[in-house]
């Protein structure tokens, strides 16, 4: 063969590996360029298939596929075999000499019985030392001196499958790990907990989000806390509605809101006739809430007394209706909320340590509004619509000024304050558009309301001198050492200070 020849030969060969990523579309091409520019009567590529254990036959030339699909060799089985368990070449200059060729395929049978010199080279493809398969080429009547060169030639074809193998490997797993990673990624999205009345899209409410929807499956008590305006009754009824509890009962007690003789009535219910106005026997809420959901909001709020039949309640499931006998057992699940440092409560003794302990099975916690600020103009796109709904109105955009308003605030009544500065902004607007000057003016800044600060910092503290002197010189009917003792100031001070500001204290001195 010709060095031209050869060299021709390995440029096609790479430009077919450069032609496509598919694995199967260029190793029948490099077998086809082979034969063309060789004498090369047979050739296949073998691969090994390591969930089947097996060296198949990936691509041919000079066999059928009958032939092809009985190419199939176990590590160390044949030729093939031999070379994918050592990793060693191997070179027969005549196949009818030598026991270890199988002719599995019986592609060579007619040549063996015409007595042609039929002969064999198997070259390991080897990606990152790890064997992976061969080139088998079979020749017919090549002289003996001509196989090294072969030999060469199809050890640097070899070497260039494997390349090419082991790139569109990589790419075929890095296409496979992608696209497990977009299933798995699919799969957490719709398994994670969307709250139909919760708005929030920042990194805190996500992760709220995320321990709503794995405590939601679960029959474990749940503490809420936040402050004030921070949604935790919405939260508490995401827990109860993504439950297994969600078509039983969600009861709601605003312990805050009942005063202390009704709030044992209202949670456990009466007997008739068990004080004066029971004119019929009540179910408390603990009745109503039976196989489903208990909310007892603000629970901080509750006495010391009520705290031990709650306690009871809590941990037993049961009670007696007030003014009753029976016990009651109920399955009820609990969900609690506080803006109340039940820690610092506990310490004062405003609230008992086992009921805590018994409420704070989970804690929750829901940021406040100046920590998620990220969420603001969704709940103000929302609030607007509501509104907008509600009123009749049709505001469609919120102004840059008032955006800034709103985003600089510290929001302490959370989204409570938010919803109603947006009502009241809604309302105002009379052009479609919330300006800054329809919010509130606890929002309003000095440029937006034109009552920037004017003056000096000078002439504020000699206003403040002026009046604290004057105050003093009345209180002290006009007497100047009375009232520079009372400033703590010396009287010559005093003197200078009332010639600067213009006072007369005589005028403050009883007529």
């Amino acid at each position: 063969m010709k060095k031209a020849d050869t060299l021709q030969v390995l440029c096609e060969i790479s430009k077919i590996l450069d032609e496509t990523d598919d694995l199967k579309k260029i190793l029948h091409p490099i077998l086809d360029s082979l034969a063309a520019h060789t004498p090369v009567v047979r050739g296949a590529i073998t691969l090994i298939n390591r969930d089947k254990n097996e060296i198949l036959i990936e691509s041919a030339y000079g066999l059928t596929d009958t032939q092809k699909k009985l190419g199939r060799y176990q590590l160390g089985e044949g030729i093939t075999g031999q070379v994918v368990k050592t990793g060693e070449c191997i070179v027969i200059p005549d196949i009818s000499k030598d026991s270890r060729y199988m002719n599995k395929t019986g592609a060579e049978t007619g040549f063996i019985e015409k007595n042609q010199q039929i002969s064999f080279i198997s070259v390991p493809v080897k990606s990152d030392k790890t064997t992976i398969g061969t080139l088998n080429i079979t020749f017919i009547e090549v002289p003996s001196d001509d196989l090294s060169h072969y030999l060469k030639l199809l050890s640097i074809i070899a070497s260039m499958i494997a390349r090419a193998v082991k790139i569109r490997q990589e790419l075929r797993e890095e296409k496979e790990r992608l696209v497990a990673e977009n299933a798995r990624l699919k799969k957490e999205l719709q398994e994670r907990l969307i709250p139909e009345r919760i708005i929030g899209r920042s990194q805190v409410m996500q992760e709220l989000f995320d321990l709503v929807a794995q405590v939601s499956k679960s029959e474990a008590t749940v503490l809420i806390r936040g402050e004030s305006g921070t949604g935790k009754e919405l939260v508490a009824q995401e827990i109860h509605d993504n439950s297994l509890r969600a078509k039983k009962p969600f009861i709601k007690v605003n312990c805050a809101a009942l005063p202390e003789g009704v709030i044992e009535s209202e949670l456990f219910g009466h007997e008739k006739g068990a004080f004066t106005g029971a004119h019929s026997l009540r179910k408390g809420r603990f009745e109503l809430a039976d196989q489903g959901t208990l909310f007892l909001d603000e629970v901080g709020e509750l006495s010391p007394k009520m705290q031990v039949k709650l306690l009871r309640a809590v941990q037993e499931q049961e009670f007696e209706r007030v003014g009753g006998v029976r016990t009651i057992k109920v399955d009820v699940r609990i969900i609690a909320a506080t803006n109340r440092n039940l820690e610092e409560e506990m310490q004062s003794g405003r609230f008992r340590e086992d009921l805590y302990y018994r409420l704070n099975v989970f804690p929750l916690h829901i940021p406040p509004l100046r920590e998620r600020k990220s969420d603001i103009l969704l709940l103000c796109d929302h609030f607007i619509e509501k509104y907008n709904k509600k009123n009749h109105f049709s505001i469609k955009r919120i102004s840059s000024n008032a955006i800034d308003l709103l985003m600089m605030y510290h929001w302490p009544g959370n989204v409570r304050e938010l919803e109603n500065c947006i009502e009241r902004a809604v309302i105002l607007s009379k052009d479609d558009v919330i300006h800054a000057y329809h919010l509130p003016p606890s929002l309003q800044s000095a440029e937006s309301s034109n009552t920037k600060f004017s003056s000096t910092l000078q002439h504020e503290l000699d206003n403040l001198e002026k009046e604290l002197i004057a105050d003093a010189l009345k209180h002290a009917m006009g007497n100047r050492a009375q009232a520079a003792r009372e400033l703590g100031v010396s009287e010559r001070i005093m003197g200078l200070r009332i010639d600067k500001y213009g006072l007369n204290p005589d005028r403050y001195k009883l007529k």
